[in-house]
């Protein structure tokens, strides 16, 4: 017995590194649930470990891959993790292989030098033949655990910079194409009367504020994560300059995320998202999400021409004749609407889901995302910087 506990630790930390957000306090938890089962039945043991390790529904297939293998053996064969270590893989690859790449780092992360001298070998040679510019065309959903946080170095140094936009107020402009009666008059009564020197004024110019709407379900998890740090990193940039953006998160409901954005740390900002919003992971309503941002929070934060940024596959559950109603609202009531939408990295899409042709229409810009390039066209766009349009503006424009 006393080889439990620091067993059930090393297999949490296992975990963790794999991807699963498993803290010490669920460590703990599964070290008295597993006392407290027994460990004679390994049933009993796996059911003590899931309780208390597993969140949400898509990391029941990476816990079932460790549980089989670090419970044989702590210290995994080398043949084990040569097995679990991908070939080259297709852009098409499902979220499951990249759970059990991510698990095999992390197993093989924690042994000794010596024993995982050829392993090592192996897990380098997948590594290296990864440079930046591979990274920056990975899919999200490809990505490993070690990828994913080389990833989020490459967002934080994307250009966040948004192009000005006139607005309705004046600015004194020697050359300007209107004339400012106002300062005019002040000018003239100054001289006298006798002189009227006409002042010019030109539109004052000015980043629009920006409101992010971020899709959490299940088939958006791993976008949406590398997109808040996108938003996070957006964040901070529009702090310092004194712009303003609004960020909220929805799966079945919508949840208010730019207070939570805010945190320096990037990691404390996603968990209390997380905390926050409580349906990270699960079902899509993204017509009731939309209704409930129009009549709870447009008017507060679409004035002065925001710019609004929607990011979901558009697979809806709901009736589509609702979210197109919201999407029409929705776009009246800002500048531009963006649609990020991650189905757009195959080449074959077609908007055949009614919630897709329901949002379609009310688009302004329908771009892809779902790797860093895609990001670092996103704030291209943002940017005001021309650039070559992604096939599907071409083809649903």
């Amino acid at each position: 017995m006393t080889a439990l506990g620091p067993n059930i630790l090393h297999f949490a930390r296992l975990l963790r590194a794999a991807g699963l957000p498993v803290g010490p306090g669920q460590a703990l938890a599964a070290t008295q649930a597993v006392g407290l089962a027994g460990i004679g039945d390994k049933l009993a043991v796996r059911q003590a470990l899931f309780a208390t390790l597993v969140t949400r529904r898509e990391q029941i297939a990476l816990f079932d891959q460790a549980f089989d293998l670090f419970w044989r053996d702590p210290r995994l064969s080398n043949r084990a993790i040569a097995m679990l270590m991908p070939l080259v893989k297709p852009e098409t690859e499902p979220s499951t292989a990249a759970g059990t790449r991510r698990l095999a780092e992390a197993l093989a992360s924690g042994r000794p030098a010596m024993e995982r001298e050829h392993t090592d070998l192996e897990i380098d040679m997948t590594l290296t033949t990864s440079p930046e510019e591979i990274l920056r065309h990975k899919d999200f959903e490809q990505m490993s655990a070690d990828e994913i946080a080389r990833a989020r170095t490459l967002v934080a140094r994307l250009p966040l910079d948004i192009d000005a936009k006139p607005t309705r107020r004046l600015r004194p402009a020697a050359h300007g194409p209107r004339i400012d009666m106002r300062r005019t008059l002040r000018a003239s009564l100054r001289e006298g009367g006798d002189l009227i020197d006409l002042k010019r004024a030109a539109r004052r110019e000015r980043p629009p504020p920006v409101v992010a709407l971020c899709d959490i379900s299940g088939s958006m998890s791993r976008y949406a994560r590398v997109f808040l740090h996108f938003l996070h990193a957006l964040t901070e940039h529009r702090r310092r300059k004194g712009q303003r953006i609004e960020s909220f998160v929805f799966g079945t409901r919508l949840t208010n995320a730019t207070r939570a954005l805010r945190h320096r740390d990037v990691d404390e900002a996603l968990d209390t998202i997380g905390r926050d919003a409580g349906d990270w992971g699960g079902g899509t309503r993204i017509g009731a999400a939309l209704k409930d941002f129009n009549y709870r929070w447009a008017r507060r934060v679409l004035g002065q021409g925001a710019i609004v940024l929607l990011i979901t596959d558009g697979l809806d559950r709901d009736d589509a004749g609702e979210l197109e109603l919201e999407a029409a609202r929705l776009h009246r009531s800002a500048r531009e609407l963006i649609w990020l939408n991650p189905l757009l990295r195959y080449a074959a899409f077609q908007p055949k889901a009614s919630g897709i042709r329901a949002l379609l229409p009310h688009t302004d810009r329908f771009l892809p995302l779902y790797n860093i390039a895609t990001l670092a066209d996103l704030a291209k766009e943002l940017a005001g910087a021309p650039r070559k349009p992604h096939l599907a503006q071409q083809r649903f424009a």
